[in-house]
C-alpha cells in the first residue's frame, strides 16, 4: 500500500492537508492503518459519512418488517408537505430524490422544523439533488418505526462490530481548519445532532464496518446487514433522470438507498465502489471485486491539489 500512504503524506508535508488517516482494510480485519500529523486514533467529525451509517440503520428496520423503501415520510412526519402534490417515500428520501429545498448545514431553526418549512425543490423522483436535510426524514421514519432515537439505532449496530468510537460529541475531535471561513459555525452544527451529517469517528471505526461490509459481499449472514439487504441498499435509484448541481452526470455516480455508488467515475480504475464522503475531505470506500475498503480522515474543507480518485486507484492498485 506504499503508494497511497506516500501520497497521503505528502499531501500533509506539503501543506495541502492539515493531517490525515489513512487505512485499509479486507474482510479479515484492518491491514494498514497510520496518521500523518494526527494519532492514528484521533476521532475526526465525519460529516456526510454519516448518511449510509443511518442508512444501515434504516435497513435493519426493513429487514425487520418495520419499514419498506415505500413507506411515506407523512407516516413519521404528518405535517410534511403541505402544498405538495407529490408524496415523498423512504426511496427518496435515501437517493437524494425527495425534492426538498436544502438548508444551510448549520441552520437556526431546528432540523425538523426545516423539515416541514422549507418547501418543494422538484416533484419527488423527477430529479436528483443532494440533500443533507432529507436525512432528518429518515430519522424521522426509523424513530417512528422503532421507538427508538436514530442514534442510538446507529449506535446498535457499531457495537455489534465493535466501532464504538461512533458519536454526536464533538468533544476532543479534531478541529476543522477552515471551518468558520467556509461559514459553518460548528459549535451550532454540532448542537443540531445531524443526521445527515452529525457523527465522529475514527478511522478504526469505519474499517471494521468495511471489513463487515465485505464479509457479507461474500456471502456471510449473521452481521448487521443480511446479503440480500446489502444487496437492495446498493441498487441505484436514480438510472438517468436528471442530476442537479452540485452532483452532475459528469460526476459518474449513481445513488443506491444512502450510498454513494460511483458506477461511472471515469477516473476510477475499478468502478465496483460504493461509499460516501463528506464536507471537510472524509472518505469511505468499498470495493468489493477488489476485496478493499478504505478510509481517510482530514479536516479541511479547501483541499487544492487533492485528487481523490489518484488515492482510490493507489488504494486498489496496492503497489
Amino acid at each position: 500500500m506504499s503508494a497511497a500512504f506516500d501520497r497521503v503524506r505528502g499531501h500533509v508535508d506539503a501543506g495541502r492537508l492539515p493531517s490525515a488517516v489513512l487505512g485499509v482494510a479486507t474482510a479479515e480485519g484492518t491491514v494498514a492503518l497510520e496518521g500523518f500529523g494526527a494519532a492514528a486514533s484521533d476521532r475526526y467529525p465525519l460529516f456526510s459519512i454519516t448518511k449510509p451509517l443511518l442508512g444501515i440503520a434504516a435497513a435493519r428496520a426493513i429487514e425487520r418488517g418495520l419499514l419498506t423503501t415505500e413507506t411515506p415520510l407523512r407516516d413519521a412526519v404528518p405535517e410534511f408537505g403541505a402544498g405538495r402534490d407529490d408524496v415523498v417515500l423512504l426511496r427518496h428520501l435515501a437517493s437524494h430524490t425527495a425534492g426538498i429545498a436544502e438548508p444551510p448545514l448549520d441552520p437556526v431553526t431546528p432540523l425538523r422544523e426545516e423539515l416541514v418549512t422549507r418547501g418543494r425543490d422538484f416533484a419527488a423522483g423527477s430529479a436528483s439533488r443532494y440533500s443533507s436535510l432529507a436525512f432528518e426524514g429518515i430519522a424521522a421514519l426509523v424513530e417512528h418505526a422503532t421507538g427508538h432515537d436514530w442514534a442510538d439505532a446507529v449506535a446498535q449496530w457499531a457495537g455489534e462490530i465493535g466501532a464504538d468510537g461512533l458519536s454526536l460529541d464533538h468533544a476532543g475531535s479534531v478541529e476543522v481548519v477552515d471551518a468558520a471561513a467556509s461559514g459553518v459555525d460548528m459549535a451550532r452544527f454540532a448542537a443540531l445532532r445531524h443526521p445527515g451529517a452529525g457523527l465522529v469517528g475514527r478511522a478504526e471505526d469505519l474499517l471494521r464496518l468495511g471489513s463487515e461490509l465485505l464479509r457479507i459481499e461474500g456471502g456471510a449472514t449473521g452481521g448487521v446487514l443480511q446479503p440480500a439487504t446489502l444487496a437492495m441498499m446498493r441498487r441505484p435509484l436514480t438510472g438517468d433522470i436528471p442530476r442537479l448541481e452540485p452532483y452532475i452526470a459528469e460526476r459518474g455516480q449513481d445513488w443506491g438507498f444512502t450510498w454513494n455508488l460511483r458506477s461511472r467515475a471515469p477516473g476510477l480504475i475499478d468502478q465496483d465502489v460504493y461509499g460516501h464522503g463528506g464536507w471537510a475531505g472524509t472518505e469511505f470506500w468499498v470495493h468489493p471485486s477488489a476485496g478493499i475498503a478504505w478510509v481517510l480522515l482530514t479536516n479541511a474543507v479547501s483541499r487544492p491539489g487533492v485528487d481523490l480518485d489518484a488515492l482510490d486507484n493507489a488504494v486498489v492498485s496496492a503497489r
